[in-house]
């Protein structure tokens, strides 16, 4: 047999192992490598090309941001007298309505009417103060306490509050809880707390400045502790009111120094233009606010001898002749105490939670003052007597009786014991003492007797004194 005929003969026999093997050698797949190093060799490349394809935006972020923190820095410390321009921009605006005289009006039933009606100068001139409208008020006298009528001054002297909220001292006494209640029962003589309790309590006035406040009969005030308000003489007064009316406000010595700077001194005769002004020495409080509260509810221990007092805080200037405010206010509504509705609120509890919201007073302080009043009754009513609960309290204008020389002592008890918001207080002694012939007037009303200006700067606080 030829060579070529065996091949063609030779026949490969494939069993059925082999075929199964070489469908498995097929399957196999080779071992893959590990992902982690390929992934980071991916990530470094796609670096690489990003850093090549920005660079110079890389570059640029470094400079913009030393660029911001150097501006952080300066802005943090401006120059002085970059400081100065700015407190100066501030205070020109502030000032734009200064010696404003133009009426204030409203709208009512269609028809553009003044805020505050006020007399003409001649009817002024020749009006004739009338008899009090003062009446069914239980309280007839007032007494005051001091350490020489007390026995026993600040025995049993307890409190369900901190001792160091309430305040209390030789200047205002040392009010028990028992004491504060009995006082609102305004028996036919009242005996009650009213500041100027000791001799050695503060509140110092000169001889002078004493005997001057003895002779007022109807007097206008204000006060500025701590530096943080300027003095703004009254405007649109008639010449008799001049000659009947006091002007006094109060200053300490941070104030007049402040002042002094301003070009404002106080002349050899203690005065500034109209204005007499007593600077106070030995303060109470090292609160400020609460040594603006003296004055503000106090006038009747200030002028013994005034009959009617026209409060005005020192952020505004008093733009109306007074005996005409006080015949819009009290004689033509046959009223004792006349005081702004609040513009914003009505209720003494959302009062509260606005003042906690703005930061006026811790919560702390503003709940305890609520819980006690929650504990007396004294309901979330937004109307009292038909009228607004809540006052606005920047100007005040009253007569000086028994039951408005009561209320405010009382009133300025409040604000020592719990907090210096007197928005808060106001209602709660409206209400205990349920106070009648009280004008509650439109914030437009306010604002026709007022120029708003503004706290010019940061008040200045005092050291507490010791006793």
């Amino acid at each position: 047999m030829s060579s070529s005929s065996m091949l063609n003969t030779i026949s490969i026999s494939v069993s059925d192992d082999d075929e199964v093997t070489g469908r498995m050698r097929v399957r196999v797949r080779p071992k893959r490598k590990k992902p982690g190093l390929r992934g980071r060799r991916e990530l470094l490349r796609w670096a690489v090309r990003t850093a090549i394809r920005w660079w110079p935006v890389l570059l640029f972020l470094p400079a913009v941001a030393l660029l911001l923190l150097e501006s952080s820095r300066l802005g943090r410390k401006l120059p002085d007298e970059v400081g100065d321009n700015l407190a100066a921009s501030a205070k020109v605006e502030s000032l734009k309505n200064l010696n404003r005289l133009d009426p204030t009006t409203r709208v009512v039933h269609g028809v553009r009417e003044h805020c505050l009606k006020i007399l003409s100068p001649e009817k002024l001139e020749n009006l004739q103060f009338p008899a009090s409208a003062e009446s069914n008020f239980p309280a007839k006298r007032v007494l005051y306490r001091s350490d020489s009528s007390d026995q026993h001054p600040g025995e049993h002297y307890t409190f369900t509050q901190n001792e160091e909220a309430t305040r209390f001292n030789l200047f205002t006494g040392y009010q028990t809880l028992h004491e504060r209640e009995e006082s609102f029962k305004a028996n036919e003589t009242a005996v009650v707390h009213c500041g100027f309790y000791s001799e050695n309590g503060g509140f110092k006035i000169s001889d002078d400045d004493r005997s001057y406040m003895g002779t007022c009969k109807v007097v206008v005030s204000t006060c500025a502790f701590g530096g943080g308000d300027d003095l703004y003489q009254p405007i649109g007064m008639t010449e008799a009111s001049l000659e009947k009316v006091c002007y006094v406000a109060f200053w300490d010595e941070i104030t007049r120094a402040t002042q002094e700077k301003e070009g404002k001194v106080i002349g050899e005769d203690h005065m500034i233009d109209n204005w007499h002004v007593v600077v106070v020495k030995d303060l109470p409080f090292s609160d400020q606010r609460l040594n603006g509260k003296i004055p503000k509810m106090l006038s009747h221990r200030l002028f013994p001898e005034a009959r009617f007092s026209i409060w005005v805080d020192s952020k505004s200037q008093f733009r109306r002749d007074p005996i005409g405010v006080i015949d819009a206010l009290l004689w033509r509504t046959n009223s004792v105490l006349a005081i702004s509705e609040h513009g914003a609120r009505s209720s003494l509890y959302d009062e509260g939670k606005a003042v906690v919201k703005k930061h006026k007073a811790t919560p702390e302080e503003v709940e305890m003052q609520l819980n006690q009043y929650r504990m007396d009754a004294i309901p979330d009513d937004k109307r009292f007597n038909g009228k607004k609960a809540l006052a606005e309290a920047s100007v005040i204008v009253r007569e000086h009786t028994a039951s408005t020389n009561l209320f405010m002592c009382l009133w300025f008890n409040e604000v020592v014991r719990f907090t210096s918001r007197d928005q808060l207080s106001f209602p709660y002694v409206l209400r205990r003492l349920n106070m009648t012939r009280v004008n509650m007037f439109p914030v437009c009303t306010r604002k026709d007797l007022v120029n708003s200006i503004g706290h010019q700067r940061k008040v200045k606080p005092l050291e507490r004194l010791t006793s």
